[in-house]
């Protein structure tokens, strides 16, 4: 077979496509780790699995001058393993039998858990060699390769997230790995490479596969039943939409209906979005009797508090709450739903079923997130009715704490006071959990939230109702009547629902109909609204401070304090009490520190009879990469959730804000170039992104406020000007960074590059727990702190 030549030039164009064939993979991994398990598990997974960036440095480290003196076979072949290996991989990892619900009891699950992290390892493994390689063949083109490689990256990514709008998953990832087939092919630039990737292409093709979902999702537990059958999928970037029928058994849902109802519920068809959170598509044909049975749900009270509201509906999903409305008469009601597809489900493909609650008299649609379009809009309302969103099973098993959501915020709950009409009531309806967790936090939510409007008593404005399995909260926009307050009695005693609080209220007035131990909502709501509310929070077991715009995490109600007691309670099931969410992501941490530590230095141990190991300042410039990878990321993932805000979409945010930092910085490293043969980092580029960073904690708020309501294309647009400059300017430190070495010492090129892919991953996490704490702002002005530190480490006196 004819040797290929000899590559003088770096394979621009195949480095790019790689790279946006693996970003690609960890944005459809995330999606399709949390259809067949759930999205926390998906973060802890993939976070590890992108280690393997750091084990490609490290290999590339020992084996530097076998790999290098092959470099076009091995970028072809890495390439090549990276397209084969990532859909395998896949396959077997959801094959691998791993229940995350029975990782404390059965040590088998951690055995299965390893071997799905080897497996998701290896496809960003062959990906990093490519890369590194192409750094350490090339290092006087370090501004070039460093730009392909991450603009490449950041188009991959919006690509994926665009592609999914029309492709299943799995299909999107068929075409990611012929994008790396191609890659390679380019490089081998031979017949026979051509033929074999041609061949690898139509195996890939013809592959059958499909997802595999955990045994103890909703939506598995559902198809267990007799009769029931998918009835039709649907997906998108949003989603998974699943349509399940059962002939046998028709779903009856109505989420904590008062036991006192009579009446029959109609039949219904279950949706699920990505194997969980079941919402029901009713039979409706028009007639309002069939829907009385909603009016027997703890929602419906403010109905009968306000005559012919005029409603907005935020979250109107498969339209339980329009009818609800339509069955109250409700003049007019403006549905939002966040889905397009979940409503096309619902008017179109089942419109006969439904009814096309969306179309119902008075309803006008809109599709859009629910904060960023109350905040875009001029009108008011007399109820604004947020619609109960997550599952039960998941919210109460706290899978959700690692989720950002600005719909529970003291900004959200006072943006949606401020377009009350006066009068007008906000109504929040959630879970019922014991000891109280989200309805309390939604409670000390309204207070802060009513107390920064200017309210001087927040007590008069408030109500709380609780049912057998729901709580729905009233927020007034003024003061609750002694009419209003007498109306709640009756509906509440007509229905045996506790009444939890309205001003007013007497200790024998509550606990009566679904009794807890304690009257354990009252208590908690007089001790938020009491003097000594800031000790009754932190004396509290779970975490039921407010949630801001800069600290999101509604659901994040773990407590270091109460693990252990949480663990002596284990054998006395004690353990459903544990929020998941936020001891996973520290877990993920711990993981990915010891596993970078080793790969950081395993290099150095098995270097040592290697020209590695007599560099003289390779700590320094171990130290500045590592800060680089630290503060890339703190900045890049607080600003994408600053602008999930702006764009109204978490998926814009994403896909635009990610794409902005990766383009620009690519720009940013090409421009560089012109600082590259002085030997330093120009202090001036680490004052730029000081001084555009920190101007944006003061300025975003503002141009948020001012500029929400413009269309979507426009703030896109702003957004990628806002971006650009600070993208532009950190896309320099780390290829001069790696330009200075590549000169003086290139045998440390690898192993710097994996330390950066180490560090990168653990600060992603890192920033996570961070923002927990302390807020996006400290995790940006930490950012700042950590490229100070670099500017004072750059490896100007590296030597081999």
């Amino acid at each position: 077979m004819p040797k290929p030549h000899i590559i003088v030039e770096p394979p621009l164009l195949s480095l790019s496509l790689l790279s946006a064939a693996a970003i690609g993979y960890e944005v459809l991994l995330t999606r399709m780790l949390s259809i067949i398990q759930w999205h926390h598990f998906a973060y802890m997974i993939i976070s590890v699995a992108l280690l393997g960036y750091g084990a490609a440095g490290a290999i590339a480290v020992v084996a530097e001058s076998w790999l290098l003196a092959r470099y076009r076979q091995v970028f072809a072949g890495g390439a090549a393993l990276f397209g084969l290996s990532a859909i395998a991989c896949f396959l077997a990892a959801q094959e691998a039998g791993f229940n995350p619900l029975e990782v404390l009891w059965d040590p088998n699950q951690l055995l299965r858990l390893a071997w799905i992290y080897l497996l998701l390892v290896t496809p960003f493994f062959f990906a990093a060699l490519c890369v590194c390689l192409t750094f350490a063949r090339f290092p006087a083109n370090a501004h070039r390769i460093y730009s392909a490689d991450i603009a490449g990256a950041g188009l991959g990514g919006m690509a994926v997230i665009l592609a999914l709008y029309v492709l299943m998953p799995l299909a999107a990832l068929k075409l990611l790995c012929l994008l790396a087939l191609l890659a390679g092919a380019l490089v081998w630039r031979h017949l026979s490479g051509a033929i074999l990737a041609c061949l690898a292409a139509a195996m890939l093709l013809l592959l059958p596969a499909t997802l595999h979902l955990s045994d103890y999702k909703d939506l598995s537990v559902a198809l267990r039943a007799q009769g029931a059958q998918t009835a039709g999928q649907d997906s998108s970037p949003l989603g998974l939409l699943t349509v399940v029928e059962n002939s046998r058994v028709p779903f009856r849902h109505a989420p904590g209906m008062s036991l006192n109802a009579a009446m029959d519920i109609p039949e219904q068809l279950g949706v699920f979005v990505d194997g969980d959170g079941l919402s029901p598509i009713t039979r409706f044909d028009g007639g309002r009797e069939p829907l009385a049975y909603l009016d027997f749900l703890t929602s419906a009270l403010p109905y009968h508090l306000l005559p012919q509201p005029n409603v907005l509906v935020l979250g109107a999903g498969t339209g339980a709450d329009l009818l609800q409305a339509y069955y109250h008469r409700v003049p007019h009601v403006d549905a939002v739903e966040l889905n397009p597809q979940m409503v096309e489900l619902v008017q179109r493909r089942y419109g006969t079923y439904s009814g096309t609650p969306y179309s119902l008299p008075g309803v006008v649609a809109h599709i859009g997130e629910a904060r960023g379009f109350v905040a875009g809009s001029g009108a008011s309302w007399d109820l604004i009715q947020v619609a109960l969103l997550d599952s039960f099973g998941v919210s109460s098993a706290g899978l959700y704490a690692l989720s950002e959501n600005y719909l529970y915020t003291v900004e959200g709950l006072r943006e949606y006071l401020r377009h009350l009409n006066p009068g007008g009531m906000l109504a929040l309806t959630r879970w019922v959990s014991v000891p109280p967790r989200d309805t309390l936090k939604l409670f000390a939510t309204a207070i802060a939230a009513l107390r920064q409007s200017g309210v001087a008593d927040p007590a008069a404005q408030l109500a709380l109702i609780r049912g057998w399995k729901t709580a729905t909260l009233l927020v007034k926009n003024g003061a609750f009547s002694a009419q209003e307050i007498a109306r709640i009695r009756e509906f509440c005693q007509a229905r045996s629902f506790d009444v939890d609080y309205f001003p007013g209220i007497k200790p024998d007035e509550v606990n009566r109909y679904n009794q807890l131990d304690r009257p354990y909502y009252y208590q908690g709501a007089m001790a938020l609204l009491g003097p000594e509310s800031s000790d009754f929070l932190a004396r509290y077991k779970f975490n039921i401070a407010p949630a801001t715009d800069d600290n999101p995490y509604f659901f994040h109600f773990f407590k270091w304090g109460s693990l252990p007691e949480f663990i002596r309670l284990r054998e006395r099931g004690g353990m459903p009490l544990l929020e998941w969410g936020y001891p996973i992501l520290a877990a993920t941490l711990l993981q990915a520190v010891l596993v970078s530590a080793a790969l950081i230095l395993l290099p150095l141990w098995l270097a040592r009879k290697h020209d590695l190991a007599g560099v003289a300042g390779r700590g320094r410039a171990a130290s500045y990469f590592a800060l680089l990878g630290c503060a890339f990321m703190f900045l890049e993932i607080a600003y994408i959730q600053k602008f999930i805000l702006f764009l109204s979409h978490p998926l814009y945010a994403v896909g635009v804000v990610l794409c902005a930092f990766l383009v620009c910085a690519g720009l940013g490293s090409r421009y560089a170039q012109r600082w590259e043969h002085e030997g330093r980092l120009p202090p001036g580029i680490i004052a730029a992104i000081a001084a555009i960073a920190l101007a944006y904690l003061v300025l975003l708020p503002v141009l948020f406020a001012a500029l929400i309501a413009l269309p979507d294309w426009a703030r896109i647009i702003i957004t990628l000007i806002l971006i650009a400059p600070l993208g532009f300017f950190m896309g320099m430190p780390f290829p001069l960074g790696l330009a200075q070495v590549g000169r003086t010492a290139p045998q440390l090129v690898p192993w710097l590059w994996g330390i950066n892919a180490c560090t990168s991953v653990v600060s992603a996490i890192l920033a996570a727990l961070l923002a927990m704490h302390w807020g996006f702002s400290a995790v940006i002005l930490a950012g700042v702190v950590l490229y100070g530190l670099a500017l004072k480490l750059f490896p100007k006196a590296v030597a081999g």
